[in-house]
């Protein structure tokens, strides 16, 4: 088997979904995971797919149309077969106004701590009652052996103040799906 990470990207139209699983079933692809949302407009996601090893270009070439047809913009490419991440999981939730650089501080600690985001969502609404806009996050964060949460809690304490944000860590990880 062949396992194939298909990026997607159009404009949000009814129709969309059942196209692309079409394609990946009459190919003889299982539909194993997928993150998929309407962004801006966009119709985007990721898709993870197996298909028996000689029906992988066969796949591929059943995806073209929908680019042609101006359906979906389509980058397919092999998964990698190493091993999952490995290390401590946590959970990360943060909400507080949304402000430019909010994901660059997060991300930049964690990467100074070599601790991985395996998973993030974020948002922006309208604050209710205050005005204004919030931004929310919520993240599965991968710690390397060595790296305790305490150390991940104290960075991110730093940061809460700095960008005035409320960031809650757990143990467990969770990431509201």
């Amino acid at each position: 088997m062949t396992t194939m990470v298909l990026t997607v990207i159009g404009d949000d139209r009814a129709g969309l979904i059942e196209a692309l699983a079409s394609v990946i079933a009459g190919a003889g692809g299982n539909w194993d995971e997928s993150h998929m949302a309407e962004l801006g407009g966009k119709f985007a996601g990721v898709v993870l797919v197996t298909v028996a090893a000689d029906r992988a270009s066969e796949l591929t070439a059943a995806l073209e149309p929908l680019e042609e047809r101006g359906l979906l913009d389509i980058t397919v490419t092999t998964a990698n077969d190493g091993p999952a991440l490995s290390g401590r999981r946590f959970g990360l939730e943060l909400v507080g106004h949304d402000q430019p650089g909010i994901v660059r501080e997060i991300s930049s600690a964690m990467a100074g701590l070599n601790v991985s985001i395996e998973e993030l969502r974020t948002e922006t609404k309208e604050a209710p009652h205050a005005g204004g806009t919030l931004f929310s996050a919520v993240a599965q964060l991968v710690a390397p052996a060595g790296v305790e949460i305490d150390q991940i809690r104290s960075e991110l304490e730093d940061l809460s103040n700095q960008l005035m944000v409320d960031i809650e860590l757990s143990s467990e990880a969770s990431t509201g799906a």
